[in-house]
């Protein structure tokens, strides 16, 4: 087991102090709503103009309009970071689908591997091509995307798929080289 450390990755990339005005109140906001402030965004505050793209592009994906639900989502982000084997966004996201499922047990199987999860056909569709997209990108082709039409997704939802399971592969990739850690509240949330 690695040493608790107080930074939140293994870089000394020390926060800006004092923090904007703005970021305080974001961070307050995250406090009130999510009972903590996550390690990824505490990490990109060492540069508030990386924080605060960062924040503006998790708000869009994950919280904007879609037609995706925010669980639907929150299982891209689980299933996309178990293949990437990101430890900070399967424990952090893990939580949120506990949390938006009302399933103690679903994150934890999309985690270790989403086939055996208790999953809907829709769901498991978006799953498969969000999982082909990490691992084998190069092999995304037209009858992918037929599979999700033919699963109910429209092609503003693929979009929005593909945008989510983008923007995880990226922040797992972030997350991984600077040995980010995650909350350690996340663990027992929403467990029975």
């Amino acid at each position: 087991m690695k040493q608790a450390r107080e930074h939140p990755i293994a870089l000394d990339l020390p926060a800006v102090d004092p923090l904007p005005p703005e970021t305080e109140k974001y961070f307050r906001i995250c406090e009130e709503k999510l009972g903590l402030v996550p390690n990824v965004l505490r990490a990109y505050s060492f540069d508030i103009e990386k924080l605060n793209a960062f924040i503006a592009l998790y708000n869009n994906l994950m919280l904007g309009d879609s037609e995706l639900s925010k669980l639907d989502r929150e299982l891209i982000a689980v299933a996309v970071s178990s293949a990437n084997r990101c430890y900070y966004c399967v424990v952090a996201h893990g939580a949120a689908v506990r949390e938006l499922s009302g399933d103690s047990e679903l994150g934890d199987a999309v985690a270790i591997n989403y086939r055996a999860a208790n999953l809907d056909s829709r769901q498991r569709a978006m799953l498969d091509f969000s999982v082909k997209l990490t691992e084998r990108s190069h092999e995304v082709e037209e009858i992918d995307r037929r599979e999700l039409r033919k699963a109910g997704f429209s092609d503003r939802d693929i979009w929005d798929i593909a945008s989510v399971a983008a923007f995880f592969n990226m922040t797992n990739r972030v997350a991984t080289a600077t040995d980010m850690r995650p909350n350690s509240e996340y663990h027992n949330r929403a467990r029975c």
